[in-house]
C-alpha cells in the first residue's frame, strides 16, 4: 500500500453506533408522554430530510417531521412536538459507543498521521457523539458535511478538511462505512479510500481495500 501522510475518517458506522435503535427511542419519548408511538422510525427516516428547506438543524426537521407524522396518524401536532424533544434528550451522550476496536484504532492513527473527521450531520447532531465519545482532540479538523458544506458525496467536504490540514488528495486517504457517500465521494475528490464493510457488486468505484473493523485501518496502514 502507498504511503499517506493524511487520514480522513467518518464517525457514524465507522467509529461508533447508537446503543440504544430509533425504535427504542421513539417508545422512551411517546412513552413518557402516555402514548404509543404513532409511527415508526422508518417513516421518520424517510421523511425527515424532506424538511431540510424549511428548518435549519436537524432539532427544528424532527421536530416539523414528529408534529406531522403525528397529525398524520391521529394526534395533535402538539404531541409530535414534544415528543421530538424528548427523543433528543433521550439521545445523550450514554447513547452512542465506539464500535468494536475503534478507540484503539484512532488513538493508533492518531500518533501516525494528523486527522480530519469528515461527517454528514450539522454539530447539533455530531457533536454529542464526539464528545460523549472523547474524540474531538483526536482531529485536527472537523467538517460538518451538509453544514458547513455540501454532503457527501459531493467532494467538497473532503476538500475543506484537506485544506484544513494543509494536505492534498494524493498523500491522504479515507476510511468510512457508506459506500456511496465515503468510497464515491472520497473518489470525487480524489482520494483513496478503505471501507469498513463490503462494496456493492456493481459500484462504479473501488475501494483501495476494504476491512472487516476499524481495528484493522492502523495495520493495514502499515
Amino acid at each position: 500500500m502507498a504511503d499517506y501522510d493524511t487520514v480522513l475518517l467518518d464517525l457514524d458506522g465507522t467509529l461508533c453506533e447508537y446503543v440504544r435503535t430509533k425504535n427504542d427511542l421513539l417508545a422512551a419519548a411517546f412513552g413518557e408522554l402516555g402514548v404509543e408511538p404513532p409511527f415508526s422510525a422508518r417513516d421518520y427516516v424517510e421523511r425527515v430530510d424532506l424538511y431540510a428547506d424549511r428548518a435549519d438543524s436537524m432539532v427544528e426537521r424532527r421536530r416539523l417531521c414528529f408534529a406531522e407524522l403525528a397529525e398524520e396518524n391521529g394526534h395533535d401536532p402538539d404531541i409530535g412536538r414534544a415528543a421530538a424533544d424528548v427523543y433528543a434528550r433521550e439521545r445523550d451522550h450514554s447513547n452512542v459507543r465506539f464500535l468494536d476496536g475503534a478507540s484503539e484504532a484512532l488513538a493508533a492513527l492518531r500518533e501516525r498521521y494528523p486527522l480530519g473527521l469528515v461527517t454528514n450531520g450539522g454539530p447539533d447532531m455530531q457533536d454529542q457523539k464526539i464528545d460523549g465519545l472523547g474524540v474531538r482532540e483526536h482531529f485536527e479538523t472537523v467538517v460538518y458535511a451538509g453544514h458547513d458544506t455540501p454532503a457527501k458525496p459531493d467532494p467538497a467536504p473532503f476538500e475543506r478538511a484537506l485544506s484544513d490540514l494543509g494536505s492534498n488528495a494524493e498523500r491522504s486517504i479515507y476510511v468510512g462505512n457508506n459506500y456511496e457517500s465515503d468510497v464515491v465521494g472520497a473518489a470525487n475528490a480524489g482520494l483513496a479510500s478503505i471501507l469498513v464493510g463490503e462494496p456493492p457488486v456493481d459500484g462504479s468505484v473501488d475501494p483501495l481495500a476494504t476491512v472487516d473493523s476499524p481495528a484493522d485501518v492502523p495495520r493495514l496502514l502499515e
